[in-house]
Parts: structure tokens; C-alpha cells; sequence
């Protein structure tokens, strides 16, 4: 009797744990749907407020430079379009980040193959990009999204400013949960003899906030891994 007492005191221990558990489990999957319904809901208020307020300034930008005669007066507004123009990629970008709905690897790799080609097209940077044994519907975090473009968009940036490369090639690769971006370039190479730049450790960091690596070799060009598990 007294056994069996002592089985029938666990199960009921077990059972209410698992009730526990559950109900933890339940408040943290409506937590994550009312911060996914939040991104949404800033998402459209952004769409719909700083969106049409770009487009307004754009507009009213050019409608100023038809009117115009000074030559240094349409020089400033031509920086006035271009800022707004920033502005709207900008905008567009965070835009994208916030949409939950573009949390798989597909659209990570679409969005940045589009952005390396716009990035590149009016540079002497020719560029090639390959993926292999992609699941396009595999899920990758918000976090993990977003900061693999900001590492993207980092190398992109410092391939066009000091590598003197003519070629830069972009590299998608998944190996079961491991996900793999590798972006090269046939430049000049790092400088290991100057400290490490503020892009570099920026990348470095992303990485390791994500549980992830960052790795560079400079073997006829610069080459960087990003790893992260997903």
C-alpha cells in the first residue's frame, strides 16, 4: 500500500509539472504571437505613414528642380532626391526585417541576392552568385536574418571601398541545420599588420550574438564565412 501510495504521489507530482510546463509553454507562444502581431502592425504604420512621406518629399523635390535656373540650387536638390532615396531603401530594408513572414531561408537569400546585384550593378564588381542543397522553407530566426544582411551588407561595402577586386562572388550553403554564407573576392586582400577595422569586429560580434562564427582568409583575395545553426 504504501508503494503504491508513493507511485500514485509521483504521478500526480509528474502530472502537474507537465500541467506547468504547458501552461509556461502556452504563455510564451502567445507572447511570441503578440510580438509578431506588434512588428506587423509597425511594419504597416511605416508603410503607410513614412512611406508616403518620402514619396511626397520626392515628389515635391522634383516638381522644385523643374522650376529651378540656379545651377548650385538644382545641385542641392539632386542631394535632396538622393537622401530620400536612401531614405526609401532604408525604410524598405527595416521594413523587411520586421516582416515575420519573410523568416526563411528563401527569402533571406532572395532579398540578398537582389540587394548585392543593386549594390554592384553600377561598380566595375562582377559579380556571381551560387547556392547549394538550399531547403528554401527552412526557418531562420528574425535575429538571425537580420543580422546576417547588416554582415552582408558590411562585406559588400568594404569589397567596393578597398579591395581593387573586379570580382565578388556570393555563396549560399546549407548542410543539415548548419547554414553557411560566403562572400569572396579576387582583391588586394586584409592588412594584417593594422588593427582589426570597426567592420570587421562588427561582423565578429553579429556572429556571436547569434551563436554563430565569423571567419576571414586573405588567400589570394579576402574570403568570409558566416555559420549559424539553425
Amino acid at each position: 500500500m504504501y508503494n503504491r501510495r508513493q507511485l500514485l504521489y509521483l504521478k500526480e507530482q509528474q502530472l502537474k509539472e507537465s500541467e506547468h510546463q504547458n501552461q509556461l509553454l502556452q504563455k510564451e507562444l502567445e507572447k511570441q504571437k503578440s510580438i509578431e502581431q506588434e512588428r506587423e502592425r509597425i511594419s504597416h504604420d511605416m508603410h503607410d505613414d513614412l512611406g508616403a512621406g518620402i514619396s511626397a518629399l520626392k515628389l515635391q523635390a522634383e516638381f522644385l528642380k523643374q522650376k529651378a535656373d540656379d545651377g548650385e540650387l538644382k545641385s542641392d536638390i539632386d542631394e535632396l532626391l538622393k537622401t530620400s532615396e536612401e531614405m526609401n531603401l532604408s525604410m524598405r530594408e527595416m521594413l523587411w526585417s520586421l516582416n515575420s513572414g519573410n523568416d526563411t531561408l528563401g527569402s533571406f537569400i532572395d532579398y540578398s541576392k537582389i540587394y548585392a546585384h543593386n549594390f554592384l550593378k553600377k561598380t566595375k564588381i562582377q559579380l556571381v552568385i551560387e547556392d547549394e542543397n538550399i531547403s528554401f522553407e527552412t526557418t531562420i530566426t528574425t535575429e538571425q536574418r537580420r543580422n546576417l544582411f547588416l554582415c552582408l551588407k558590411e562585406a559588400l561595402n568594404n569589397a567596393y571601398k578597398h579591395s581593387e577586386s573586379n570580382q565578388l562572388k556570393l555563396s549560399f550553403i546549407q548542410k543539415d541545420k548548419e547554414f553557411m554564407m560566403k562572400i569572396s573576392d579576387n582583391g588586394i586582400g586584409i592588412d594584417h599588420q593594422r588593427p582589426e577595422g570597426n567592420g570587421l569586429r562588427n561582423m565578429k560580434r553579429r556572429m556571436k550574438e547569434q551563436n554563430g562564427h565569423c571567419e576571414v582568409t586573405t588567400e589570394n583575395g579576402t574570403h568570409l564565412f558566416f555559420r549559424i545553426d539553425l
